[in-house]
């Protein structure tokens, strides 16, 4: 078995944990980051992506790519359409910022290159990944890609492993507390062959349930519709598909672009946040220590906002400032995840239609609709929480 001793483990080579490593590498510490997935699976993952301001900033002004901004797409504003109308929420008018439409998977390739380009340990393909804190130096053991065992051995280990975390679970029983909610429905998603309906992303709330249009790039978009989490993907074809997103946002002139369907899931929705996000020395960030409905697109923010905390609560640490640097970690993370878990409720109840919902409930809802779009203040509050809160002290 083959041993290797760094200053920090990292388990989980996603945006997260590559971030995590070239922030660290940038102020002169070690690590080793592993993954179980192979760099082109991760790479070829379709994922949705709307950065927001800060999360650009971050990974302009570091040094990993500006490829963001050449080829992103940048969004200053979004619609919610309801009653048949769009109503715009614009992002600069109201709070100077914007974000960017950028797939989670390019970010992945811009940190990829980033770490190899600068000589990072990051190994893909890895299996039987464990973790160990009983001992003074926490261990991460797991079998290379060409089947041999390895062993690392760090100063900090970091969970940035997904919502299926091993890290999590290495936490002893009793140590952590778990907040969790499912929700009735999810999201049909799809690729669609077609130019793009509408330059920003509109948000459709309908009789007949919500729909999401959105891009990706000038010939290939994005869309989403509400269904039901049983839904199978292979019983809708392209013709149901394009009828069903055509009931939820078409009307008074506007009509969605349509074209050959492709890459069909059902992601179902649930919120979840685990507290402390620190062991000792294991530490989590992303998905491993919480998820949010997609619907407020602050799922990857808030795995980069992780990062950004946890690489200054590292670096102070690794300087001799004792374990009260990392015990602020916790604190000063979920700071910012309660309120992008609130976020994406709200934005999620606004929305979505519930089976059973009264007369009442229903004209609730579009009334708190109107309210958002026709106030300045509804509106200023929407835009400075879609494009990123600053970040808690």
């Amino acid at each position: 078995m083959t041993t290797t001793r760094t200053q920090v483990a990292i388990v989980g080579a996603g945006p997260a944990g590559l971030l995590l490593s070239h922030l660290l590498h940038r102020s002169g510490i070690d690590s080793v980051v592993l993954d179980i997935r192979s760099r082109h699976e991760i790479a070829t993952t379709i994922r949705a992506g709307i950065l927001e301001a800060g999360s650009v900033r971050t990974l302009v002004d570091t040094g990993v790519s500006d490829r963001v901004i050449t080829d992103g797409d940048r969004h200053d504003g979004v619609v919610f359409r309801f009653g048949g109308e769009n109503h715009r929420i614009d992002f600069q008018e109201l709070v100077g910022e914007s974000v960017w439409l950028y797939p989670q998977n390019d970010v992945f390739v811009d940190l990829a290159a980033r770490r190899e380009t600068d000589g990072g340990d990051v190994r893909y393909g890895v299996s039987d990944t464990a973790v160990d804190t009983s001992g003074a130096r926490p261990v991460v053991s797991f079998t290379d890609s060409d089947g041999r065992p390895g062993r690392i051995e760090a100063e900090l280990v970091v969970g940035s492993d997904g919502s299926r975390s091993i890290c999590r679970k290495a936490f002893p029983a009793g140590t952590r507390g778990e907040w969790f909610r499912e929700y009735p429905f999810a999201w049909f998603g799809f690729l669609a062959e077609a130019p793009p309906s509408h330059p920003e992303l509109i948000y459709a709330q309908s009789e007949h349930g919500f729909a999401l249009v959105s891009q990706r790039t000038p010939t290939m978009q994005r869309m989403y519709f509400q269904c039901s989490p049983g839904e199978r993907p292979e019983d809708w074809d392209d013709d149901r598909i394009w009828a069903e997103m055509r009931r939820r946002v078409n009307g008074n002139g506007f009509e969605i672009q349509e074209g050959p369907i492709s890459a069909k899931m059902v992601l179902p929705f649930r919120s979840f946040v685990t507290a402390p996000m620190r062991y000792g020395r294991l530490l989590l960030a992303g998905d491993a220590a919480h998820t949010v409905p997609p619907t407020g697109a602050k799922g990857l923010n808030l795995a980069l906002a992780d990062v950004r905390v946890l690489h200054e609560a590292i670096t102070d640490f690794l300087a001799g400032a004792g374990d009260e640097a990392l015990e602020r970690y916790t604190d000063r993370a979920l700071d910012r995840v309660w309120k992008a878990q609130h976020f994406s409720y709200w934005m999620t109840t606004m929305l979505h239609s519930v089976e059973g919902a009264s007369p009442f409930d229903i004209a609730r809802q579009r009334g708190e609709l109107a309210l958002v779009t026709g106030s300045r203040h509804g509106a200023a509050y929407l835009a400075e929480a879609y494009t990123g809160w600053q970040q808690a002290a």
